[in-house]
């Protein structure tokens, strides 16, 4: 059985089990979250889609960790005018692990 939620603006593809990186979430580590908008869920039977949720479903979680993903450069330049720049940039992670999937 699989689930396709939203959240932070993001969609994921999880089963039972699974650890995922979401976008930072403002919950305590060892904390459980549920994911109310879930899209999509797949069990023996088939897939049941939702138009644009399933009303009653969600997926439950528990909290891991809090921390940053390694750093990227982001580099512009303009050609032949000695004009560039370098920043970085390192986007902030929570990562969670799928405790149960209910629909």
């Amino acid at each position: 059985m699989y689930a396709i939620f939203r959240a932070g603006g993001r969609q994921f593809r999880v089963n039972n089990g699974d650890v995922v990186r979401m976008p930072l979430m403002d919950a305590e580590v060892g904390s459980e979250v549920e994911m109310n908008d879930v899209l999509q869920l797949t069990d023996d039977n088939g897939p049941k889609l939702g138009t644009p949720l399933i009303a009653g479903a969600k997926v439950t979680a528990k909290i891991l960790r809090h921390g940053k993903e390694k750093k990227i450069l982001v580099y512009t330049f303009k050609r032949r005018k000695g004009y560039e720049k370098r920043r970085g940039h390192r986007q902030d992670f929570t990562e969670v692990r799928i405790e149960k999937i209910e629909g």
